[in-house]
């Protein structure tokens, strides 16, 4: 099967992007696995899907797969991308639309100077639903909020981390750390990934304060390992920096391939939608031929 891709990036977080408004490809887990190998495929940190909207409330359905090829719930470079191709491709011509993710819907806008803001809706704190089992863990009481020690077992000894827990619509474990460049991201990342606690696994942040207004972040990605930027990792580390007292409403966050703009005003209301602004941009066009594979 011969199928047309564009391939995009929003700061570093790279993506195959699939039309699939005309009709479905019907692809495997293991030809989504094939589309984002670096040797043998496109190679991406995610393949997006653009569909047709299931419902008259939303403009698109936008689907995720990870470098895995297994579906995630969101993913915000990847929304960013969304918005510019659905524009180039002539899909849209609207400035905001709202697209159907898993479990909910999100607002994109393309700005005037070229960049995206997604309108990400409100953080989730309740366990149950980022889902983090905290059976057999005791919190931290840190800046009014609290942080959850995981233990992680290290060759030769075992350590502690103790992470803020939050969900974007998928979840994330956010470490604070003194300096993210000496951060033990390829050690600590996958063990904090598929620590038992996560039992959907989750996306572990290693975030470095650098002011009240910018911070410097590595995620270790959920099924797709270290990304250079991972939007809904910078929403949930502004999050749980806000809310553990050590951030203000507005905060740029500096990842390994740019920059990203998060605001939340939830220090007066938890409630309150995160908005995250970042470039998105298409780097080519092609056709690649997909095997077939179950």
């Amino acid at each position: 099967m011969r199928i047309p891709f564009t391939k995009m990036q929003g700061a570093g977080n790279d993506f195959v992007v699939l039309d699939e408004t005309r009709g479905r490809f019907g692809l495997s887990t293991a030809q989504y696995r094939f589309l984002a190998d670096r040797h043998f495929g496109v190679g991406a940190d995610q393949i997006l899907t653009v569909r047709p909207a299931p419902t008259p409330e939303v403009d698109f359905e936008y689907l995720i797969h990870n470098a895995d090829g297994g579906e995630v719930e969101n993913c915000g470079n990847g929304a960013r991308c969304f918005v510019r191709y659905v524009h180039e491709r002539g899909l849209t011509t609207q400035p905001t639309v709202r697209v159907k993710v898993h479990g909910g819907s999100i607002e994109l806008r393309l700005n005037a100077d070229g960049r995206v803001t997604v309108d990400m809706g409100a953080p989730v704190f309740e366990l149950a639903r980022v889902p983090f089992d905290p059976a057999g863990l005791q919190p931290q009481a840190s800046g009014g909020w609290q942080t959850w020690p995981l233990t992680l077992a290290l060759p030769g000894a075992p350590a502690t981390a103790p992470v803020a827990v939050v969900s974007m619509g998928n979840p994330h474990a956010v470490l604070l750390v003194d300096d993210v460049e000496t951060a033990p991201v390829a050690e600590w990342g996958p063990l904090i990934e598929q620590h038992p606690a996560f039992p959907k696994r989750v996306n572990a942040g290693f975030l470095q304060i650098v002011d009240r207004a910018h911070v410097k972040l590595r995620v270790y990605e959920r099924g797709a390992g270290e990304t250079l930027a991972c939007g809904t990792g910078a929403c949930a580390a502004v999050v749980a920096g806000i809310r553990l007292g050590l951030l203000d409403e507005q905060v740029d966050v500096q990842a390994r391939g740019g920059r990203l703009t998060i605001a939340w005003a939830g220090g007066r209301d938890l409630a309150a939608p995160v908005l995250m602004t970042g470039p998105a941009v298409t780097v080519f066009q092609g056709e690649i031929e997909v095997p077939d594979l179950a």
